[in-house]
């Protein structure tokens, strides 16, 4: 990782974004620090910190039914998340979604964002997915998605089509996870629902 960010500056890119994770099973806070530390020697453009979450189905939850390792406690995960948004903050990022972080207001990701606002988006690719309007589709994984190209078959894997009540829930709490938060007057246009109205509410 560290030799792909130092051949990354070196290559001239200019703007370069890194994806971490905390809560790993055994990891505490001040190495976790000083990991940050060591990114930010690199002046990335953007970060982003997840918790560590484990997908059902995966080897990663088997061996945790195992009892192969435990996960952090939930007051660990809670100082890790802190502790991260204070030292970003310090060090001059804004912590403008719960996972991300950006060097200018200008950086932060545009892509995110599209998910996070309901803006149409094509997904190419195996496993990759799609938004248009009320609908979301994705792809078969690599192995089925390389075989039905070759039978000229669509790769699509399966879709969903969300109701309204569904796509204000969605821009409720994707809206939530942000620090822009909702714009009400945009809300109630998009979505036909006058939240102020519903909860009583007199600005």
């Amino acid at each position: 990782s560290i030799a792909a960010l130092e051949n990354s500056r070196k290559a001239g890119f200019k703007n370069i974004g890194l994806d971490l994770i905390y809560g790993i099973p055994g990891q505490n806070i001040k190495h976790w620090l000083q990991d940050l530390q060591k990114m930010l020697s690199f002046e990335p453009e953007h970060i982003s910190c997840y918790e560590l979450t484990i997908e059902p189905g995966t080897p990663f939850h088997r061996l945790y039914k195992n009892g192969n390792f435990s996960m952090q406690k939930e007051d660990i995960l809670y100082k890790f998340f802190t502790e991260t948004s204070e030292f970003m903050e310090t060090s001059g990022y804004i912590h403008y979604e719960v996972s991300n972080f950006a060097k200018r207001i200008n950086l932060r990701s545009r892509h995110n964002q599209k998910y996070w606002n309901h803006t149409p988006y094509l997904g190419i690719g195996p496993s990759a997915h799609s938004f248009l309007h009320n609908r979301r589709w994705w792809n078969h994984p690599l192995d089925n998605y390389l075989r039905l190209l070759k039978e000229r078959t669509s790769p699509v894997c399966d879709t969903e089509t969300l109701n309204l009540k569904q796509l204000r829930n969605e821009a409720l709490y994707l809206g939530f996870r942000t620090r822009k938060g909702i714009d009400l007057k945009d809300f109630s246009f998009r979505y036909n629902y006058d939240l102020l109205k519903e909860k009583k509410i007199t600005l």
